[in-house]
This record gives structure tokens, sequence and C-alpha cells, in this order.
């Protein structure tokens, strides 16, 4: 059996304007090769590969692009997301729903088929792994494109004193959308979803509210501390990966978002404790009563133990899907010593172009302070992921 390179994870400079992203030139030819060889390696029963490869060949002469059959896009979606990170220890790669889009270009259509995402994926609180692909990118004709980081995050609003209400990290991405058209609700509130923003060729950047009925969320409390809930704390239910763009054997579709489910320290450290998001810990740690004088007395890893118990005992009470950090510590050893090689660095294999590969776009449109700030692949940020890099490396030597 012919040997294929490994899925991949790249970070490429920011998205410029939809106008200015898409060259004017056909398909890598080889790309293409390189993934339909490897889909009927896998799948012998579709039939002649001799014959596929020809149609492609005279697609790309034709159009400048091909296009994927039913089962290779769901094969190329499902590699591609097998070894994306964070998500790769706990998404059922092989069970991914697929929802094959790409008939849907329309700003309005994109943004209610990522609503019904967000439905399907939630499940009344059963999460599902779902990835939606909609519209490729083709010569001369880019596909529709997402601003959002995810599906679902908060606005963030600072006044003129500096003080913000909400999620400090998008209080960029906040302005820019009312920029656009976004009338924030009479009531500001700390967890006011933000809106959709899609953009495509015809339509340009448009703003889509997210309806309430399609977010789930969850109301913090904590099984000790009455007090807890009093602080209004809460999380939605469904991580949905939006600012991604899916490449299957060189063809790109720019909007793919897709979903697992969360981690508590995700919601605990990588949002509501973190100084440059919430900052609760400092609250949570002035009603426990720590000296917080300096950080050698550990209240904020005593707070952060609090604010984690608070989440997982609230998501287990209100039914909906959570993993902790310890089962998904064991899940990545058990994978890493499985019967996937251990690579020596996951997301970029020596040489050569991936026959599929997921690439983060941080789709910054000049939007200063908006979302886009991503830890390189391989390297999560200290506050979400890296307790996670510190129990593998221990476990392997490293």
């Amino acid at each position: 059996m012919t040997a294929h390179r490994a899925p991949v994870i790249t970070l490429p400079e920011a998205r410029p304007a939809t106008s200015a992203r898409v060259p004017d030139v056909a398909v890598d030819l080889a790309a293409a090769e390189e993934f339909l060889r490897l889909f009927h390696d896998e799948h012998p029963e579709t039939g002649s590969l001799t014959a596929r490869l020809a149609q492609v060949r005279a697609q790309v002469d034709t159009t400048g692009t091909y296009r994927h059959t039913g089962a290779e896009l769901v094969f190329g979606a499902r590699m591609a997301l097998r070894d994306v990170a964070p998500c790769a220890t706990r998404l059922p790669w092989r069970a991914i729903r697929v929802r094959d889009l790409r008939r849907v270009r329309s700003a309005a259509a994109v943004a209610d088929a990522c609503f019904e995402h967000l439905r399907v994926a939630t499940l009344r609180g059963r999460v599902t792994p779902v990835v939606t692909v909609f519209a490729p990118d083709a010569p001369g004709r880019p596909g529709p494109c997402l601003w959002n980081e995810q599906l679902v995050r908060y606005a963030g609003y600072r006044d003129r004193a500096g003080h913000v209400l909400g999620d400090a990290r998008y209080t960029g991405f906040t302005e820019a959308v009312r920029g656009l058209g976004w009338q924030p609700p009479a009531r500001r509130g700390p967890f006011d979803p933000l809106p959709l923003v899609v953009e495509t060729v015809e339509d340009g950047p448009r703003v889509f509210p997210v309806p309430g009925d399609v977010v789930l969320e969850v109301p913090l409390g904590h099984p000790r501390l009455d007090w807890f809930a009093e602080l209004g704390l809460r999380w939605h239910a469904v991580p949905a990966v939006s600012n991604m763009s899916l490449v299957i054997g060189g063809v790109r579709y720019p909007a793919a978002p897709f979903n697992a489910w969360f981690v508590d320290s995700e919601i605990a450290s990588g949002c509501l404790a973190a100084d440059d998001r919430y900052g609760v810990a400092h609250l949570v740690a002035e009603r426990l009563g720590l000296d917080r004088s300096h950080e050698r007395t550990l209240w904020r890893d005593q707070a952060l133990v609090e604010i984690k118990r608070a989440v997982l005992h609230s998501f287990d009470a209100a039914g909906v899907t959570l993993s902790d950090h310890h089962t998904e510590a064991r899940r990545l050893l058990a994978q890493l010593r499985g019967d996937r090689p251990l690579r020596r660095h996951p997301f970029a294999p020596p040489g050569g172009r991936p026959a599929y590969v997921l690439t983060r776009d941080a789709a910054a449109r000049g939007l200063r302070g908006g979302p886009g700030r991503f830890a390189q692949p391989g390297a999560p940020g200290p506050s979400t992921h890296g307790w996670l890099i510190g129990v593998v490396r221990r476990h392997l030597g490293a």
C-alpha cells in the first residue's frame, strides 16, 4: 500500500477580504491525486481509481477545480478532523456527522444552516460531533466564510474608563459587528451572544443575530458553596469552531464549522477564570476569603478548583455532555500509545503537502482586538490546555 502523509493543522496569515482571497489558479493536481489515491486505498469498493483520476483531471482542465463525491467529502472531513487540536482526544472522528451543504452560498442560507448545526449538535444536551461543509473556493469565485471564531461567543463591552462587561477578549469584535449594524440588547449583560458574520462575494459581510432557541446554556452553581449561584455565571453547551478552513485534495472549503464538546478546563480556566476573559478567579477568591497579596499563596489555584467543581456539577446536573481534564489526559495518552504512530510533531510532517488539512483563518479583517489571537497548533495556551501537554510530556518522558 502506498504511504501517505498524515493530516496537519497550519496557521496561515490573516485572511484578506473575500474578493482578494482566491487566486485565479487551478487546483493543485498533485494534491488532488494524492488524496484520491488515499481514498481509494481505504475504499476500493468505490470503483476504478484510474477512471476517477481521469475525470478529475478533465474537470480541473475545464474549470480549474473539481467536485468531490459525497463519500470523498465525508472521508476527507473526518480524516482532517481526526488530528485537529485541541479536539483530537475527544472527537470520535469515524462517527462524526458530516453535513454536505456545498450547494449553499447565500449569506442568509449559510447563517440558517449554522443555526441548524447548533440545533443538531446540541441534541437536548447530548452533544453530538458535527461538521457542516459549505461551498468551496473556486478560481475567481470564493466560497462563503465566517468571521466568528466560534458560532457562539459572548460580547464584550468596554466603557470609557476601560472596564469591560462580558468577555474581554471580544471587545474589538463587538465594536466591529456594531459597525456592521448589530444592535446589542437594550439591557446589556455579561453573556450576550455575538451575532454571526457571514461574508460572500454576492452579499459582502452580513450580520445575523443568533436565535435564542439554538443556544443551550448552563447556569453555574456549586454543590457546596450556595453563594456561587449568586454570581450569575453560565456557559453555552456546544463549542463549534468556525474560523478554520477545510482543505481536501487541494480544494479549500473556507466555511466548515465543527464541534465536539467542552472539557471542564476550557470553560473554567480558559474562559471564566482567565484575567483576559472574565477574570472570575479574583471574585471567587474574594468570596472564599483567600489571601491574594501574592501568587505564592496559591489563591488562584484554589479558586480555580472551585470554579471547575461548579462547572462539572452544573453540566452534570443539567444533563449536558462535558469531559474532565483527567479523562482527556488519559485518552490522549492511550491515543499516543495506541495504533496511531506518535510523530515528532503531529501537525507538521516533514516535507510535501498534506492530502487533507484544516487551516486556521484569523479572519481579522482589520478588526483590531477581535478573535485573532490563537495559539500555534500543538502549543496550546497555558490557561486552557497547558495542563494536558504537561501531563503527556511527563508520562512520555519528554
